[in-house]
């Protein structure tokens, strides 16, 4: 059996389609993705045009949409443009999600359900609408975008880590009840990543930003970069025999216990 590097890693001519992937590591993902060949979709609540015009600014092509994932309707219309529009959806990365920093004793249990709408039931709906393309074709990738906080708590975050924790499983469930009809479903979990939401909390002297630091092995914050290698690695044929994982990639937190002080 003859393997090509190139082939085996490319993704050209395959449609994604990234939630939430107006800024950020959405956005970081989508310039993975266009940089190895595929046409990106993208959905977005609101302001349209001013992702629109992120995208024209970094000379990728990208076909945006608005769309409320939590919303089966909306996301129903929404695929059915895409298909009429751009193609079938070969790539479904299920980024797009909230977090509400709230003591759990003193959260309103509808902040709770808002946290798990986005982050857990939205990655469900959408899954739901491509598989069955994808079972059809007999083939298709879709990733989702999981945490460190679905294998560690930490204070404020109950809400958020239980919607983690349900996507990891949710990931491995889609893996198990579709993976014979040759669809791969994985996760990324990412560490602390410098973005432009986490730039008050990188400030020197910040004593956050140095419990970071001191934490992570790698001894510094992620970049957007550091997950378009793996993020291209899992929705490329690379990966056809991998099913069910979920690949950390936070410079090494999750295998430390920090540093002796």
């Amino acid at each position: 059996m003859s393997f090509s590097f190139t082939d085996a890693f490319s993704l050209k001519g395959k449609t994604a389609w990234i939630t939430g992937a107006s800024y950020g590591i959405g956005f970081a993902i989508a310039e993975a993705y266009h940089e190895a060949g595929a046409n990106i979709v993208y959905n977005c609540r609101s302001r349209l045009d001013v992702s629109q015009k992120a995208y024209k600014e970094a000379g990728i092509q990208a076909h945006g949409y608005v769309c409320d994932i939590t919303d089966e309707n909306s996301v129903s219309d929404t695929l059915s443009k895409i298909e009429n529009e751009v193609g079938v959806v070969d790539i479904l990365v299920n980024n797009a999600g909230i977090i509400k920093r709230i003591p759990m004793h003193e959260m309103p249990a509808e902040d709770f359900r808002k946290v798990v709408d986005v982050d857990l039931i939205a990655p469900f709906i959408m899954a739901k609408a491509v598989l069955p393309s994808m079972m059809r074709r007999g083939r298709g990738k879709i990733i989702n975008i999981c945490s460190m906080m679905s294998e560690l708590g930490r204070e404020t975050v109950s809400a958020y880590a239980s919607a983690k924790g349900g996507l990891k499983m949710l990931t491995r469930n889609i893996c198990a009840e579709y993976g014979g009809a040759n669809i791969q479903c994985n996760g990324i979990g990412p560490g602390y990543i410098a973005t432009p939401q986490t730039a008050p909390l990188r400030t020197a002297g910040n004593p956050f930003n140095d419990f970071i630091i001191g934490k992570t092995p790698a001894a510094r914050w992620g970049v957007p970069e550091d997950l378009m290698g793996p993020i291209v690695f899992l929705a490329s044929e690379a990966s056809n025999f991998v099913n069910g994982h979920i690949l950390y990639v936070d410079g090494g937190i999750l295998a430390s216990i920090g540093k002796q002080p």
